[in-house]
């Protein structure tokens, strides 16, 4: 049956992979190889002119994780997905694929913490301005924008505000101007599907709940092939003029024969072979064995995240909770148009008593870790302040929703009712 017209669920066990050629092997074998052996000269010609597409070296492209590709990218509705060593450098790819010194992007202000100080710092040194805005009114990416800029980028399920953002709005507003927006959607696999609603790339930190078990470091981007980059020439040069580091290949030209898949070809034999933020073989074996049970997962832990919830909501110690799920207003319509299935795994609360308090629930809790993660199929808490968003200004903890008594959760899979015992235990102690 073609990947198209299968479910997620059937993608997440089938896509890109029925059996092994050589020896039948039903499980995706590890190629645990840096080369390959060409045919001949003929092949390795045709490789090098992206002729066809094969394996050459593994920091390019490698077996095992050309079927993890396929399938998260058949899981996507895409039409090509290209691993990467970490989520950051997914997110790092993503940019330098359109951005020269010079250029800008524009990106909603609800991002990890990580994600912010890459663009805020890093990206900047390298002459590439980001151009933060409130996504709380979509409008705002089309006030950002003026002749350089080249894309817009967000999260779907952004932590700490966990305020889904407005992909629909926003995609329409880029497509007007001939942008594309691209969208990290590592909160919500699954439960979203951001090239359905018109976001052009989609991104993960295949590290969270596509691994699923904190085993692993690794991300991925997906081409949606829905974007017209050579229509909208003038806003990417990077993909519609020579590119003088694959012997002048016009990208939009060049891959015509292989699909609408541009992006994700310059990312890969451009980008990945010179940053060699490559994903190694081992670990993208292990993001399939958690492909397969990530739809039953995700089910599990929004079902428990929304008990969790509930009994937050009800203690006296609790100043306010944070979850889509406890939303109302716009917050809650585009929580309900943007997410199917439930509400994510994420919360987080504030306890009324402040950093003190955060502290020594933390340091109380039995069941849940202790960890700078999310998405494992354990539960896991921490104090932002003090961790993840420690690198950031007090205004800019502020700008992304962290106070000083706030604490973020990541529900697993556990029984409900031994997560809600732990819970009360740790809050009687702060």
């Amino acid at each position: 049956m073609a990947d198209d017209i299968l479910h997620p669920e059937t993608l997440a066990l089938h896509g890109g992979h029925r059996f092994d050629p050589q020896t039948g092997a039903v499980a995706v074998p590890i190629y645990q190889t840096t080369s390959y052996q060409f045919r001949d000269t003929e092949h390795a010609a045709n490789l090098f002119a992206l002729k066809e597409l094969g394996n050459i070296y593994t920091r390019i492209m490698n077996p095992t994780t050309d079927v993890l590709e396929k399938r998260l990218a058949a899981m996507e509705g895409g039409a090509a997905g290209l691993g990467t060593a970490s989520g950051q450098s997914a997110a790092t790819l993503c940019i330098l694929n359109l951005c020269q010194a010079g250029d800008n992007f524009v990106s909603s202000t609800d991002l990890y913490g990580g994600t912010w100080n890459l663009f805020a710092n890093t990206l900047t040194a390298m002459g590439i301005e980001c151009r933060f805005v409130d996504p709380t009114d979509p409008e705002n990416f089309r006030r950002a924008t003026d002749a350089r800029t080249r894309c817009f980028f967000a999260e779907t399920l952004p932590n700490p505000k966990l305020n889904v953002f407005p992909i629909r709005e926003v995609a329409d507003i880029g497509r007007g101007l001939d942008l594309p927006l691209i969208v990290d959607n590592t909160a919500a696999p699954v439960i979203c599907r951001p090239l359905e609603h018109g976001a052009a790339v989609v991104m993960y930190s295949t590290t969270k709940y596509i691994g699923g078990h904190g085993t692993s470091i690794g991300g991925m981007i997906v081409d949606g092939g829905n974007f017209d980059w050579e229509a909208c020439g003038h806003r990417f040069p990077t993909l519609n003029q020579p590119d003088p580091s694959y012997h002048g290949a016009v990208w939009t030209e060049a891959v015509k024969p292989l699909g609408p898949i541009a992006f994700a070809i310059r990312a890969r034999v451009t980008l990945l072979r010179d940053v060699g933020a490559a994903m190694s073989p081992f670990n993208a074996f292990m993001f399939l064995q958690g492909l397969e049970t990530l739809p039953l997962r995700m089910r599990a832990h929004c079902a428990n995240a929304a008990a969790v919830a509930a009994f937050l909501a009800g203690h006296p110690k609790v100043g306010r909770v944070i979850f889509p799920g406890l939303q109302g207003g716009e917050m809650r319509r585009r929580a309900d148009a943007y997410l199917d299935g439930g509400y994510g795994a994420l919360m987080g609360f504030e306890l009324k008593d402040g950093m003190e308090a955060g502290k020594r629930f933390i340091d109380a809790l039995k069941l849940f870790y202790h960890v700078a993660n999310i998405g494992d199929a354990r539960s896991l808490a921490i104090h932002p302040a003090t961790t993840t968003h420690s690198q950031l200004s007090e205004n800019e903890r502020k700008a992304t929703g962290v106070s000083d008594g706030y604490v973020r959760l990541s529900i697993g899979i556990e029984h409900p009712d031994d997560l809600l015992a732990d819970l009360a235990q740790a809050l009687d102690a702060a």
